[in-house]
């Protein structure tokens, strides 16, 4: 099988990814079946992080948390760029577009970004994870308050205050176990460095699960009965635009501005993303429920394309060269 993908030129991660999408829209989860899948979702993030906190050393955190021209690129990149970005394809589009949809797409732009997947192509692509963790937590941080304060000024929405569930769910499932890692690094530190099996299954086996479930979901709300083929298929040509724009925009900034490849690649996965676990619980609170449905509609294509276009280019940085190691100073 893996000689016939080679010989098709098809990662076989991307065809998981697309299997995972084509499973739940088939047999989506429901009932006790979805309640027992986010059990699991949960589990596998807290798991990754809980390995990233036994892997990474404080000083390599630390290190990151103070690179401030990487953060302030992301950070940026996710709360500025991106809405105008997304702004100037809703004019563009005006009249060619249901409002609700063109409402959706402007949205996505305003979301912070994801943080499990993100750190999780970081670490494939064999980027600056640290720094990653810290620019992907502080956006979804940040997104709990600059996400409704955006939406106030851009969209005609009314706001029903700010839920604290993003920040519960972040310190519950990603910090927590971070924390609890990073407490057992000197016992299982260098046992988790050496399994790097164990690591990359965990990764790409989390974001499957990720796929899977928010597909899922989809399926389940019936949001895809909601609108015209015409309809859909131009929200997934300008949700591919958008995240084409962003794409481009992340890489040259960062070689414009001398960043190392390792740190490329950290701004290039966190800049690009957009969280919809946090945007799914933002909507309801910021949008009337009967159009909530229709609004997320671009989010949750974003959320599959963002996934799939991310794993071909985390392998593609992957497959770069190792550097080698630094060596110490040679004699006088």
């Amino acid at each position: 099988m893996n000689a016939l993908l080679r010989r098709l030129r098809l990662d076989p991660y991307i065809v998981a990814i697309m299997a995972m999408v084509a499973v739940a829209a088939v047999m989506p989860a429901r009932g006790a079946g979805k309640d027992a899948l986010n059990l699991v979702v949960h589990a596998a993030i807290a798991l990754l992080f809980f390995i990233y906190g036994a892997k990474i050393s404080p000083q390599a955190i630390w290190t990151g948390i103070t690179h401030w021209r990487l953060q302030g690129l992301v950070f940026g990149t996710t709360f500025i760029v991106f809405p105008l970005v997304g702004f100037g394809i809703v004019m563009l589009t005006r009249g060619h577009l249901d409002s609700g949809l063109a409402t959706g797409l402007l949205f996505v732009s305003l979301l912070p970004s994801t943080v499990q997947s993100s750190i999780a192509f970081t670490s494939i692509a064999r980027g600056n994870v640290p720094a990653a963790l810290c620019c992907a937590s502080v956006s979804n941080l940040a997104g709990v308050v600059v996400t409704p304060l955006l939406a106030t000024m851009l969209l005609s929405a009314d706001t029903g205050g700010m839920s604290l569930d993003s920040v519960r769910d972040i310190a519950l499932q990603i910090l927590l176990p971070f924390v609890v890692g990073q407490c057992a690094r000197p016992l299982i530190g260098d046992w988790f460095v050496r399994q790097k099996t164990l690591t990359m299954l965990v990764d790409r086996g989390s974001i499957l699960l990720v796929v899977y479930s928010a597909f899922s979901a989809g399926v389940v709300a019936g949001v895809w009965s909601k609108v015209t083929p015409q309809s859909l298929g131009l929200v997934i040509v300008l949700d591919l635009v958008m995240l084409a724009v962003i794409l481009v925009f992340t890489t040259v900034a960062s070689r414009l501005l001398r960043f190392s490849m390792e740190d490329e690649i950290a701004i290039v996965f966190c800049g690009s993303k957009k969280s919809m676990a946090s945007g799914l619980p933002m909507a309801n609170i910021i949008f009337p429920a009967a159009t909530v449905g229709l609004i997320v509609l671009p989010l949750m294509l974003f959320h599959q394309m963002q996934l799939m276009v991310c794993a071909a280019l985390a392998r593609r940085y992957s497959l770069r060269p190792e550097e080698p190691a630094p060596t110490g100073a040679a004699p006088a």
